[in-house]
C-alpha cells in the first residue's frame, strides 16, 4: 500500500495455498490461476503443504490464552502470508468426499490466528479449487467445505457463478497430472470463478481506494 498527497494505490496480494501433499494436479491447477492474476495485475504468492511440518489443532485454548499457538512449526510463515493476502484461494485434492488433511489442518489451525486478531481474515476475498479423480468424486462438496472455512471467518467467498462453476472451480484429474492439463472444462470452470474473484478483488480496492483505509 503507498500513500501520497495526490494518489492512494493499494497493491492486493492473492495467497494461493495448495492442499496437496503432492506436487502434481492440484498445485498445476493453482499455479495457473496464479498466473491469471498476475496478468491482472495482481501479486501472487503460493503456498503448499507439500513437504511443510504442520501439526494438528487439538482445540487446547492455549491460543485464546497467549494469543499464539502452543505448536511452532511450518503454519507461523502461514499466518504472515495470510495477514498481508487481500485475497485467498484454497485449493485441494478431494480425498474421500472432501478436502485434504493437511488443508484441514492447515483451515483448523487457522484459529490461532484468529485468537491473536478476530480481523485477521476479516473481509478478505476467498475462492477454491477442488481437483479430483472422479468428473464427480466429491469436488462441490470439498468446495463447500472451503467456503464453510470463509465464512466462519468473516471473509466473502466467491464462485463462478451458474452454468459450470456454480460453488468454484472443479477439476477432473483422473489421478493424473498430465489428464489435468486436458479438462477443458475444469478450465473452463477455473477461468469463470477467477473472473469473478478479481472482480471482487477490484471492488473492494476501489472501496478501499476511495476511503484511504
Amino acid at each position: 500500500m503507498c500513500i501520497n498527497k495526490y494518489w492512494f494505490v493499494m497493491v492486493m496480494i492473492v495467497l494461493g495455498i495448495s492442499g496437496s501433499p503432492r506436487q502434481q494436479a492440484t498445485e498445476h491447477v493453482l499455479t495457473e490461476a496464479l498466473k491469471i492474476l498476475e496478468k491482472k495485475g495482481f501479486e501472487t504468492r503460493l503456498w503448499t503443504v507439500r513437504g511443510k511440518d504442520i501439526g494438528y489443532c487439538t482445540h487446547c485454548d492455549y491460543c485464546l490464552v497467549e494469543k499464539r499457538c502452543v505448536l511452532q512449526d511450518d503454519m507461523q510463515e502461514l499466518y504472515v502470508h495470510l495477514t498481508e493476502a487481500t485475497g485467498i484461494i484454497l485449493a485441494t485434492p478431494v480425498y474421500n468426499g472432501g478436502v485434504s488433511a493437511q488443508l484441514k489442518a492447515v483451515m483448523d489451525r487457522c484459529r490461532a490466528a484468529v485468537a491473536t486478531d478476530k480481523n485477521v481474515l476479516k473481509g478478505k476475498i476467498g475462492m477454491g479449487i477442488a481437483v479430483g479423480g472422479d468428473r464427480a468424486g466429491g469436488q462441490e462438496l470439498a468446495l463447500m467445505q472451503i467456503h464453510t472455512f470463509y465464512i466462519l471467518n468473516g471473509m466473502i467467498p466467491v464462485s463462478g457463478g451458474y452454468f459450470g462453476a456454480n460453488v468454484g472451480a472443479t477439476f477432473w484429474s483422473k489421478d493424473n497430472l498430465e489428464e489435468v492439463k486436458q479438462d477443458e472444462e475444469g478450465f473452463r470452470s477455473l477461468k469463470k470463478t477467477v473472473k469473478h474473484f478479481a472482480q471482487y478483488l477490484n471492488d473492494y480496492g476501489n472501496i478501499k481506494g476511495k476511503t484511504g483505509t
